[in-house]
């Protein structure tokens, strides 16, 4: 088995997503001693955005591409090619401003790849990226769960779907910034779920 972790917070050190999604993982490996981690850090390492120069490169056939279109794509691929390659995926996700870190955003704007990783055909858009495990660590500062203020939740469902990513479970932490109790309340509710639900 090979994990895939990818931290999307804003912060390299200290992130309540990181947290979580560090539990995942250790818990998958505890279940799965022989399987191998690989580890993505968008604040360490953040990933371009997807500009105009960068959406030239992508409509630009391969042989006609510049040293530097080139160069822009590969970096995609890099990541479409990290995620083909692992059976589970760990996403880390914050709540900023009722919607994904901007890291996680273009992350997502890098993966989803016409002919690659999703297609369109006479019957509708057809994910390519399947037979994967998601688990989607969600740290929030307040209580959004099944709210309609939680735009992350049907975001990320839709998203990860239309790329063939439809085996996905959300693990929850809120209330992180309501207070000590409320905090160690919402990462034991985070706990008891890694242990029903991840393995």
């Amino acid at each position: 088995m090979k994990i895939l972790q990818i931290n999307t917070s804003a912060r390299s050190t200290g992130a309540n997503s990181t947290r979580l999604a560090d539990r995942i993982v250790a818990r998958l490996k505890a279940r799965h001693p022989a399987a191998a981690v690989e580890l993505r850090d968008l604040a360490a390492n953040p990933h371009p955005v997807l500009d105009e120069a960068a959406l030239t490169a992508l409509f630009t056939p391969a042989g006609q591409r510049t040293a530097a279109q080139a160069a822009r794509v590969a970096l995609d691929d890099a990541l479409i090619a990290q995620v083909q390659s692992a059976d589970v995926i760990v996403l880390g996700v914050p709540m900023y401003n009722f919607g994904v870190p901007v890291q996680l955003k273009t992350w997502i704007d890098a993966i989803a790849k016409a002919g690659t990783t999703f297609r369109y055909t006479e019957n509708g858009p057809e994910g390519l990226i399947k037979g994967k495990k998601v688990y989607v660590a969600l740290a929030r500062g307040g209580i959004y769960r099944d709210t309609p203020a939680d735009s992350q939740v049907p975001y990320l469902k839709a998203v990860l779907g239309f790329v063939g990513m439809t085996d996905v479970e959300f693990i929850y932490a809120e209330g992180l910034a309501m207070g000590a109790e409320s905090a160690d309340k919402g990462f034991a509710a985070a706990e008891a779920e890694i242990a029903e639900r991840v393995g």
